[in-house]
């Protein structure tokens, strides 16, 4: 049966003995059940499957979310994350927390922020080696972000390419240990009595905040309810996650916010969802076809995001050129299919 609650003798020992279970909403990648014990008390218990994937692949994943998950229970006043109750690697079962999501609230950022800032302060050179470090944009992305301007017929400044190399290497993930989500999107982010704590940590990695900061900026890029954030509300998010992480380390963040979302602008690989991801020059696509991931499509995803890399980099010294073929390029796609919608507000966010 494959939605038979993988639940072994050696769990029962450790947790307890289920009594009812429920097979919820979860990616192909795992199956999830809420399980009530015979106590009474719920947990979630969380299966990692091969879906497509080799058993090693499988296996990567689990391990990676366990070590995250056990990182982020450093946090405890208060949490960041469910604790992990217990653990059956061989079936990839991990028995977790149940967490009580409130649900709804307009005001769902700031304390979003908070939480963010708080799980990457949670570990440091110490802990290189645990996860993965962040992997990041590639040299083969730069060049096709320049092919995409070329196809579109826009000039490339001849600084361009420099710039982007360099930028390749800032965004080295080497000196920095901040423990990453890895997919901090709407619907990994629980909030309940005790603030916002973060679920699926498959995609946990170390590597800079920044990265995961810039989510507000460029549209939450590897999320499908990409969303737009501005103005006062962009500011008070990047205010609280900043004081918190000072607070929390006795310093500021390290690196270029600006740097973090060009990063994400020229990774063709976020217009589309994870499976997808790898398969295909997703920018080389954007000339000749639109294609939708959730509501929002891929050139009104790339629109947003050079926008922002423009707004970011007018007056940026390491990244003039590369705004400047930002705003050229926003401008393009714009003149060629004007009905490109702006990216939803984030008071727009939908529910889990």
């Amino acid at each position: 049966m494959l939605n038979q609650l993988p639940f072994d003798e050696a769990l029962r020992s450790t947790v307890g003995t289920p009594r009812r279970s429920e097979l919820l909403d979860s990616s192909p990648r795992s199956r999830v059940w809420r399980v009530q014990l015979a106590d009474r008390s719920l947990v979630i218990v969380k299966q990692i499957t091969d879906d497509g994937d080799t058993g090693a692949d499988a296996d990567t994943r689990f391990a990676r979310e366990v070590a995250g998950l056990r990182l982020a229970g450093r946090a405890t006043e208060p949490a960041v994350a469910p604790a992990v109750l217990a653990t059956d690697q061989p079936a990839r079962v991990m028995v977790l927390d149940h967490l009580d999501d409130l649900g709804r609230t307009d005001d769902w950022m700031p304390g979003y922020a908070e939480s963010l800032a708080r799980l990457h302060a949670l570990t440091g050179p110490a802990d290189v080696g645990a996860l993965p470090a962040w992997s990041g944009p590639t040299a083969a992305d730069a060049e096709s972000f320049l092919a995409l301007a070329r196809a579109l017929d826009v000039p490339v400044p001849s600084a361009a390419p420099d710039e982007l190399g360099a930028l390749l290497d800032r965004l080295d993930p080497t000196p920095h240990h901040a423990l990453l989500h890895g997919d901090p999107c709407p619907g990994n982010d629980l909030r309940t009595t005790g603030g916002v704590r973060f679920v699926d940590f498959e995609r946990a990695s170390l590597g800079n905040g920044l990265v995961e900061l810039a989510y507000f900026r460029i549209g939450f890029p590897t999320c499908w309810c990409a969303m737009s954030v501005t103005g006062a509300p962009l500011a008070e998010v990047e205010d609280i996650y900043r004081t918190t992480w000072r607070g929390l380390t006795g310093g500021d963040v390290p690196g270029d916010l600006a740097d973090a979302c060009a990063g994400w602008l020229i990774q063709g690989d976020t217009l589309v969802e994870r499976a997808h991801r790898g398969t295909a020059d997703q920018l080389a696509r954007v000339p000749a076809e639109d294609f939708e991931w959730g509501y929002v499509s891929a050139r009104e995803r790339l629109v947003h995001r050079l926008g922002v890399v423009a707004g970011m980099t007018r007056d940026h010294d390491h990244l003039h050129a590369v705004g400047h073929l930002s705003s050229a390029l926003a401008t393009r796609l714009v003149e060629r299919w004007p009905a490109l919608r702006p990216l939803p507000a984030h008071d727009a966010r939908p529910w889990h």
